[in-house]
């Protein structure tokens, strides 16, 4: 049987865990070689590099913190040099500020909008000189860039939503060559940043119509489908996998 990513590379930032793990391995599973940047958890990068070895796909992870735009494109060009090409790029890392919008600092705001908005800025501009014909870039956005539900995440949603702009323009710069961009919108999934048992869970729990957090491979189903041929018609949208959150 024919993997549908068979031949194709793929570089996924912030893979070393949570629902960037649980990327690294779909797209792997369905037979691409996987780049994965991680900042800090070298350990659990490299293991999610392992696993994806062990199942007959080549892997690499990288340490390159996305608030770092150079940083960002070495990944890229790291990719290319090492696999001879990049064909998916999955911008993916991120981090939550939460608390009173009056206590944002400066800094915060920096950080942030440097890793969810200037990173996959950098990366497609990066990639978008190597990416082939139907080429994909899929950024993970969050369903509260859309509808934000309790106070405290003013700093989040602005970022997430920016990526939606982002990915709007860069599928009418790119689509005359055969590219893609879209954006995947998770709702509250289970991960070490936002456990199904941690405080607040009950809450949003509470506000899904499923009644249930979602899983990281429901997110990474949905970014193998668009990176793979179910995505060929599919361009900048947003696609919500957040258990009917933002119904």
């Amino acid at each position: 049987m024919s993997l549908p990513l068979a031949g194709k590379v793929a570089l996924v930032t912030g893979g070393s865990r949570g629902i960037g793990a649980a990327i690294a391995k779909r797209l792997a599973d369905d037979g691409a070689d996987v780049v994965l940047t991680y900042a800090r958890a070298a350990d659990q990068a490299n293991a999610v590099a392992q696993r994806i070895q062990a199942g007959g796909r080549r892997a690499l992870a990288l340490a390159a913190d996305s608030a770092d735009p150079q940083a960002v494109i070495a990944a890229v060009e790291r990719t290319v040099a090492e696999f001879g090409r990049i064909d998916i790029v999955v911008n993916n890392a991120g981090v939550f500020p939460y608390g009173p919008f009056e206590d944002e600092s400066a800094e915060s705001y920096e950080r942030v909008m440097a890793i969810h908005v200037r990173a996959p800025f950098v990366a497609a501009q990066a990639a978008s000189k190597h990416l082939p014909r139907g080429g994909r870039i899929i950024t993970i956005g969050s369903c509260l860039g859309e509808r934000v539900g309790a106070p405290g995440m003013t700093l989040y949603s602005m970022s997430k939503a920016a990526v939606l702009g982002l990915s709007k323009g860069l599928a009418q710069d790119l689509g005359k060559r055969g590219i893609t961009v879209n954006v995947v919108q998770p709702g509250p999934v289970d991960t070490d940043m936002n456990p199904a048992d941690g405080e607040g869970a009950d809450h949003q729990r509470a506000g899904l119509p499923l009644g249930e957090f979602g899983r990281a491979e429901d997110v990474a189903a949905t970014v193998a489908h668009l990176a793979g041929p179910g995505g060929n018609f599919i361009t900048g949208t947003a696609i919500s996998v957040d258990g009917g959150f933002s119904a």
